[in-house]
């Protein structure tokens, strides 16, 4: 696996990649529940999001909803890094060239520090929330709350998980990048000015949705 570290001045940095967004096979059937009823959520919230980003919901109600389920679905995406890192033992960080190494692993160290914290108090809040969601399931229609609820506690589970796995268990690969140091150059360039320049770079590295996260962390 490939996670690309991004630096934003004043010393952040935060990781990236693009893993692939399908459920992927379901669990074993001897698999625990946790798992069984992670997997599901993860179905319908995938089948809710591939629907808003079809945009053919009609009537002013149902055109807000798919809105907030595609928002919503750009912001969790940025948890499948740490995902994907819990289902690999392997894994290069490509960070800029700029930053030497030692650097890169203490940012690398200092970013799944942070995200096991992170994670690990979203997922005490959601869990009582998507139980309390529960009082919406008479209203008709799909109950997208309990849904993204649902999806949220999976998710920061999963990101916990994977951030624990990666300090613990991953063997890491460290190489420096020319692209990666030339976009922490543009950090501090009006949005309108370094707009060509991310998405050359985003091509160059084939990742596509590189320049939305860009914009949304170097902010």
């Amino acid at each position: 696996m490939i996670v690309y570290l991004l630096a934003l001045g004043g010393g952040r940095f935060e990781l990236y990649s693009e893993p692939p967004e399908e459920p992927g096979a379901p669990p074993h059937p001897d698999a625990g529940r946790w798992r069984q009823w992670a997997h599901r959520a993860y179905v319908r919230w995938h089948e809710l999001v591939e629907s808003a980003r079809r945009r053919t919901s009609t009537g002013p109600i149902a055109r807000w909803r798919d809105a907030i389920v595609r928002r919503l679905a750009e912001t969790i995406a940025e948890q499948r890094t740490l995902w994907a890192l819990g289902q690999h033992s392997e894994a290069t960080l490509l960070f800029p060239a700029t930053v030497g190494d030692a650097d890169a692993r203490a940012a690398l160290d200092r970013a799944l520090l942070a995200a096991r914290r992170h994670h690990g108090l979203w997922m005490l809040v959601d869990t009582p929330l998507l139980i309390v969601s529960g009082i919406l399931a008479p209203v008709p229609g799909p109950n997208v709350l309990a849904y993204y609820l649902g999806f949220r506690a999976v998710g920061h589970w999963l990101s916990w998980r994977g951030a624990r796995y990666a300090t613990a268990r991953v063997h890491w690969t460290f190489e420096p990048d020319g692209s990666l140091a030339e976009l922490a150059s543009l950090v501090n360039l009006p949005r309108a000015a370094r707009a060509s320049r991310v998405d050359a770079i985003a091509a160059r590295l084939n990742l596509h949705r590189l320049p939305a996260f860009f914009e949304r962390v170097a902010a």
